[in-house]
């Protein structure tokens, strides 16, 4: 079943709690029950995101740039002035015109689809999806598309490569560029209302634009595009959900959360101890990195029922996929409009989809091997 997603932590969660995985000769024990994940996740003074930039992500990007993605890996209370200063344009998807644009957007690409044989998911589709929406996001020029589809699924990493510093610099070098640009000529999108803003009375830096960009390009790209991709496997083989969504409308935005508990599409984050300290009887050591498991968390048995399952009808729904406390997740509101959106006009617009051919996309992390999605996926489209 292509849309089976298995639990690879299921044993260790039940067993330890714990895993562990090297990565780069900088060793991560992996927090895995819920419980756990969000006490780690709350507790920024003992576990801290604001480290060197680079380490909290698992893998490690400190040997691809120095540049500190913000608020992600800045700790309170400045964490909550960057935060206080991003929350309105991150929640723009909820305005109507947002919505609209979204819509005639994916609507497009859908009919696009429609009218093929058939078509490579990922990359002609799940790919446009989010390279085109995140135009919104910027409120800049649909045509920038083009160029963020030309980077492919994700901005620091090529396949076969965990991390990848010549495609990371191909980032570096747009922001700057764009940056720059926006400071001789001020207009509306992201970057010049950055340029005009204050923290604490003082006018944002280059390299904290910049921060603040990397992670808006980063942070939800690959994530987005496996939801997407991920969510298009499931309706194909499970033709009676998409049917249902049609029939109950009402039910999308259950199904939303709960396609993005199953799937979750980033697995871990990290974050490094400021002090020795324990996790469910573990020891965890000073300056040594842990990771929030999110995948493992979202099946955990004692907080979900029937966790391996996909039910639009699931009541209680504490999924952790956006994250837990004060980083949860900036772009979560224009993700979730995505999803709704992509639902709606799926239900309304495709009869049924067809799998082609599929080449899974697994990560590889120490004992555990997790299916995230799909490296290719060819389908059909049905009207």
């Amino acid at each position: 079943m292509k849309s089976e997603f298995s639990d690879p932590f299921e044993e260790a969660r039940k067993n330890s709690g714990i895993g562990h995985i090297n990565d780069q000769e900088d060793p991560v024990a992996m927090i895995l029950r819920h419980k756990d994940v969000r006490k780690t996740a709350h507790n920024w003074q003992t576990y801290q995101s604001g480290a060197v930039p680079g380490r909290i992500v698992v893998p490690s990007e400190v040997d691809i740039r120095d540049i500190r993605q913000i608020p992600f890996e800045v700790d309170p209370p400045l964490h909550k002035d960057f935060r206080n200063l991003l929350e309105g344009w991150f929640k723009r998807p909820n305005r109507e015109e947002y919505q609209k644009i979204l819509t005639d957007q994916i609507a497009t690409l859908i009919d696009d689809v429609l009218s093929e044989d058939k078509i490579e998911v990922v990359h002609d589709f799940s790919l446009k999806l989010q390279s085109r929406a995140l135009t919104i996001l910027l409120n800049t020029s649909l045509v920038e598309s083009d160029t963020f589809i030309s980077w492919g699924t994700h901005v620091f990493r090529s396949e076969g490569d965990s991390l990848d510093a010549s495609k990371a610099n191909v980032l570096y070098d747009y922001l700057d560029e764009k940056i720059n640009r926006a400071r001789e000529n001020l207009g509306e999108d992201l970057y010049s209302v950055l340029l005009q803003a204050e923290v604490n009375g003082k006018k944002l830096t280059h390299d904290e634009i910049k921060g603040i960009m990397i992670l808006t390009f980063a942070g939800g790209r690959d994530t987005v595009i496996n939801a997407v991709t991920n969510t298009i496997s499931y309706f194909a083989e499970h033709p009676k959900s998409l049917l249902d969504i049609k029939e109950n409308p009402d039910k999308i935005n259950k199904a939303v959360e709960e396609l993005i508990r199953y799937f979750s599409p980033l697995t871990h984050m990290g974050r490094v101890a400021t002090e020795n300290a324990q996790v469910c009887e573990h020891a965890v050591k000073n300056d040594t990195r842990v990771s929030l498991c999110w995948a493992s968390a979202n099946r955990d048995e004692n907080v979900f029922e029937n966790p391996n399952e996909v039910d639009f009808d699931r009541k209680i729904n504490p999924h952790l996929a956006f994250g837990f406390s004060h980083h949860n997740c900036l772009g979560a509101t224009h993700a979730r409009q995505i999803m709704r959106t992509l639902l709606s006009l799926l239900s309304n617009k495709v009869s049924s989809i067809d799998i082609v051919d599929a080449r899974e996309n697994i990560e590889k992390w120490g004992e555990f091997n997790r299916k995230v999605g799909f490296h290719e996926l060819t389908v059909k489209f049905n009207k």
